[in-house]
């Protein structure tokens, strides 16, 4: 095990890298410093002494990957490349065109993020889960049909419609729950509840309906009918069996999920005025602060790759048929 994940961490830094130098070339070299200061002074009237003034605040009037003026180590650590991206490697975001430091941004912003993504994940997939067994339980049946028409519905309507639509009816119309902003400490839950609610509700048909496709095709397998032949009831053949084999494939699909449960929702948070890294990520893009979207980039890749050592990880505990040591 500790042999398998030191090669998957070994794998996972020249990926990183990889994902760090594209990330640079498309901020710094197809978009070059000069693009960056005409778009943030305005691109009318724009003098080349403002330009060079404003990157020389920021540290863009240096050389992109080697300063031939300076002298032994300094030739690669005074560049825009060291500066602004080798040093994410060390958790160093830089700061933003606003002056805050990035890294502090992220840790204070974390905490509204994970308190909206967290509940909504794991309601989410107890609900689908269970709502895919129900219906794969009750297959070919009426109860099958119409759960799979609304599972079709409900995954047919953009997502923006049912956070405008929540907003209306239960924070508008009812006055159930607050429609925007965000509290401290146990206050928060109120504000949390009708976005978790929303999220709950906007992901239900697409992962119903996939769950259930995994678990049908689970129920019809050898091992299956071996199951049923010894006596065993559909009830335990269902949640003894087919639940764990299908496992598998449900933990491929959450990998997808985990960097979005650190860097929340870009649309939910920013509809509901959640201070989380989704909105800070929304307001960054809008305001052109290239220092944070690139930090914002890098922590979603290196996410990613996490996600998917822990998703391989956790395959020896759903399937202990899986080897990782070899």
């Amino acid at each position: 095990m500790l042999a398998y994940l030191l090669r998957r961490l070994l794998y996972a830094i020249p990926i990183l890298i990889g994902v760090n130098l594209v990330t640079f070339a498309l901020f710094f070299v197809v978009n070059t410093p000069d693009d960056m200061a005409r778009m943030q002074l305005g691109v009318k009237r724009v003098t080349p002494e403002a330009i060079a003034r404003w990157k020389a605040e920021r540290g863009y009037d240096r050389p992109l990957f080697i300063n031939a003026r300076a002298e032994g180590i300094g030739a690669l650590t005074d560049t825009i490349f060291f500066a602004k991206s080798a040093r994410m490697f060390a958790g160093d975001f830089g700061r933003a065109e606003d002056g805050r430091d990035i890294t502090r941004e992220i840790v204070s912003r974390m905490g509204p993020s994970l308190a909206v993504a967290l509940p909504t994940f794991a309601l989410g997939l107890l609900a689908t889960v269970s709502s895919a067994l129900l219906l794969v339980f009750f297959r070919a049946t009426r109860l099958d049909f119409w759960g799979v028409v609304l599972c079709v519905a409900m995954m047919s309507v953009s997502g923006l419609f049912y956070i405008i639509g929540g907003q209306f009816l239960v924070g508008k119309l009812w006055r159930l729950a607050p429609i925007s902003g965000f509290g401290d400490g146990l206050d928060a839950w109120k504000f949390v509840i009708l976005p978790v609610a929303i999220g709950v509700v906007s992901g239900f048909g697409a992962s119903t309906r996939w769950y259930r496709t995994i678990f049908l095709e689970e129920i019809g397998k050898d091992y299956v009918r071996t199951a049923r032949a010894k006596g065993l009831s559909e009830a335990a053949v269902l949640f003894r069996h087919v639940l764990g084999n299908g496992l598998i494939p449900i933990l491929t699909g959450v990998v997808a999920v985990i960097p979005l449960l650190f860097m929340g929702s870009l649309l939910t948070e920013s509809f509901f005025g959640i201070p989380g890294l989704g909105s800070y990520t929304i307001d960054a893009i809008a305001a052109q602060d290239f220092a944070v979207v690139r930090a914002m980039v890098f922590i979603g890749s290196a996410l990613y790759i996490a996600g998917l050592i822990l998703t391989d990880v956790s395959y020896t505990l759903v399937d202990p048929r899986i080897r990782l040591d070899g």
